[in-house]
């Protein structure tokens, strides 16, 4: 029965050791001097911050993209027992002793060095020589830019090695379909690839650009797999079944996992609260939790209420009113009401607190038991210190002349009588007797009389004149005009009235609110709410000094300066390596011409090349020259500040063409000996320039050694670099 024991063990293992050298030689490029220079260099200042609240478990939102990669660099924080105390508020400031520079660093640089044996390996499972594939690793060992990218804080080079992983795992996968389907390694490759997509999209939309190339190539394998007469249609379905688990599902699940992790860690209130609704503010620990944690969840008859508007930008703001009136006249002549003002206030004031009143009765407090209020429902809304009715008719509003001038009525003894009707409508309901919730419900308020919809229209126009205290127009504006955010309300801060005395009524407005009945918002309504922000959030694109175009890029016309040394001329600047640009650029234009020439002959029934030669020629650049495509081309249509790192993830796809240019010109269009040993000999000069540059560069890459001004002016050139050069 144990008979096994008598022999021995026995596990072999296969070691590629150009896989081990390269990634040695990765390692050693991107963690030489990791924690040099131990100051902010350019974007850690905006990326710092996030892994400071992410130590603080403080809400944020950024409008860059989803929070995977901000958590990854969390993460380097966290295992360098990083507290999130440090104030990152300028480029070059010196780091403190308890900000874990190494550890912060720690995990792009591994990235970016493991991009190196990756970049190999993708052009081995393309079917290319070792040769070829050891280049394409050379080259990105030295490319400079690459190099400085992944030796910050900084996520590009977490972003192109996720998407160098996708398309080795799915190459790996595409390989093994031939003759392996179904086993344990085609899984593995397959569910990885869906993985790595999930994590590049997580990391920076970006990574969207190759996981849909990824998908498409997949569709088109797909359809020569459908067309194999020997599968039956089962085998088909579980083939279609395991791309869409693997490649659709897995990737949607995952990314929302990202926001699940993000939003369970991140649960105290935070500066990037206002931005959200009152629903998604009373979520989290303080803040607005503060203030309305307890308060009655449905409104009734006699509520005390204030109104949040729903859209929040360019600021959150209540619906107010206060003891002024609207001028008789306007700036430009045109005649008021003479009303009590009807504002959108951006702070929290008693004068933000309105009670809700039946119609049909005189009391201003909630009743026993509550009469709530529900959709449909009419209700008058009278402002809790001036005890004056909201109120709107056929007067212009005072900056939006084709709207509805909103007011408190006064009874001026004129023929202008009252109409506070208003009719509420819950836009967010699930059946037409729905409850009025607070926080949850978002209502609109249509006026009776004129069927205008109550708007704060100040986030489309201008602030108030100085009569208005600069505070926003809120105006009644017709249903015909269409349906914006700006039109929906919810309730923020609820109690039930009590007070039938308005001096009594005052005290209570002034007081805290506290009750019994808690809010709490499903995972779901947080994870679509917080992506719908991402996605439509907008900062004000301001012009960078060192922000370039999408044209600048391909020439490398432009430069980053990263980091200055206080006192010596040491710099850190995102440079490329010239040859390796240039190389790029001329094996692009070479692989486009051939192409087309082989086509055309092919029409004419001429065959320059092989046909697996012919299909090894067009994968390759379906994921090259297509990567480079989607990864550079939507850039154009971009209406944001655009970097030059935003063009490293093309680059990376153009510079492993060049190896795959090269292995074609020289076993398909070098035809004799002589010509094979003039184009190996024109490679090693060529491979020997792109060495030299990458060591000219490198003060300028690693910080140090500090260059004197003549050698730095002799490092531009290009008229358009911005090489820094101190004053004597």
């Amino acid at each position: 029965m144990l008979g096994f024991l008598k022999e021995p063990v026995v596990v072999t293992v296969e070691i590629n050791m150009n896989v081990m050298v390269l990634t040695l030689m990765g390692l050693i490029s991107r963690l030489w001097g990791l924690s040099y220079p131990r100051a902010v260099v350019f974007d850690e200042v905006y990326y710092g911050q996030f892994v400071s609240l992410y130590m603080k478990r403080i809400f944020f939102v950024d409008d860059s993209g989803p929070p995977f990669g901000h958590m990854l660099l969390a993460l380097g924080g966290y295992l360098g027992g990083f507290d999130g105390n440090f104030l990152w508020n300028r480029i070059g400031a010196e780091y403190s002793m308890n900000v874990p520079v190494w550890s912060l660093r720690l995990l792009p640089a591994l990235a970016g060095a493991l991009c190196v044996p990756l970049a190999y390996q993708i052009l081995v499972e393309l079917q290319f020589s070792h040769c070829a594939a050891l280049g394409a690793a050379l080259l990105i060992l030295l490319e400079n830019s690459l190099i400085t990218q992944s030796r910050f804080m900084l996520l590009e080079s977490i972003l192109i090695f996720f998407i160098l992983l996708a398309v080795l795992s799915y190459l790996k996968f595409y390989n093994l379909q031939k003759h392996s389907s179904f086993s344990g390694s085609w899984w593995f490759w397959l569910l990885l690839t869906g993985v790595a997509c999930s994590c590049a999209v997580g990391v920076k939309y970006m990574g969207l650009f190759t996981y849909i190339l990824l998908l498409t190539i997949a569709g088109l394998h797909f359809w020569h797999v459908i067309g194999d007469k020997n599968l039956s249609n089962v085998s088909l379905m579980y083939h279609f079944l395991a791309r869409g688990l693997a490649l659709i599902i897995i990737p949607v699940a995952m990314y929302v996992s990202f926001f699940y992790v993000h939003l369970t860690l991140l649960y105290r209130s935070g500066p990037h609260d206002q931005i959200m609704t009152s629903a998604f503010q009373a979520s989290l620990e303080g803040g607005l939790a503060r203030i309305t944690q307890g308060q009655p969840l449905e409104v009734a008859y006699g509520s005390q209420i204030t109104l949040r508007n729903v859209l929040g930008k360019p600021m959150q703001c209540w619906l107010h009113s206060h003891t002024n009136t609207y001028p008789i006249r306007y700036e430009n002549g045109r005649g008021s009401s003479h009303q009590q003002q009807v504002t959108c206030y951006p702070f929290k004031d008693v004068n933000n607190w309105w009670i809700v009143k039946d119609p049909g009765m005189q009391q201003l407090v909630v009743s026993n038991p509550p009469r709530p209020v529900r959709h449909g429902h009419i209700v008058q809304l009278v402002h809790g210190i001036t005890t004056r009715y909201l109120n709107t008719h056929d007067v212009a509003a005072p900056l939006s002349p084709h709207s509805q001038e909103v007011s408190c009525y006064i009874d001026y003894n004129i023929s202008m009588p009252a109409q506070n009707l208003w009719r509420v409508e819950i836009v967010n309901r699930e059946s037409d007797t729905d409850v009025w919730k607070t926080i949850l419900s978002e209502v609109r308020f249509v006026h009776v009389n004129t069927s205008a919809v109550l708007k704060a229209s100040g986030f489309i126009g201008a602030s108030l004149p100085e009569w208005g205290y600069r505070q926003l127009e809120v105006v009644g504006e017709k249903l015909s005009k269409g349906y914006h955010q700006s039109m929906v309300w919810n309730v923020e801060e609820h109690r039930y009235g009590k007070s039938l005395e308005q001096k009594e009524r005052e005290v209570e407005l002034h007081s805290p609110t506290q009750m019994d009945i808690s809010k709490n918002l499903s995972f779901m309504a947080k994870f679509t709410e917080l992506q719908w922000k991402i996605l439509t959030l907008k900062n004000e694109d301001t012009e960078h000094k060192y922000s370039s175009s999408a044209l600048d890029w391909i020439t490398m016309d432009t430069n980053i300066a990263y980091w200055l040394h206080p006192t010596s001329s040491a710099q850190i600047h995102l440079l490329g390596n010239v040859v390796i640009w240039a190389s790029a650029n001329v094996a692009a234009l070479v692989y486009m011409c051939l192409t087309l020439w082989y086509l055309i002959r092919r029409r004419r029934k001429i065959y320059d090349i092989p046909e697996d030669a012919w299909q090894l020629w067009v994968s390759a650049g379906g994921i090259c020259v297509g990567g480079w495509a989607v990864n550079y081309l939507p850039f154009f249509g971009m209406e944001k500040t655009l970097f030059l790192y935003h063009y490293l993830p093309a680059l990376t796809f153009q510079i492993l063409l060049i190896p795959i240019v090269l292995q074609h010109i020289s076993d398909h269009l070098c035809r004799s000996v002589l010509l094979k040993s003039m184009f190996t000999a024109l490679i090693v000069a060529w491979f020997s320039s792109v060495y030299f540059v990458y060591c000219t560069f490198s003060p300028v890459t690693y910080g140090e050694p500090s260059l004197s001004v003549t050698e730095l002016k002799d490092l531009r050139w290009k008229d358009s670099w911005n090489i820094l050069i101190r004053k004597q």
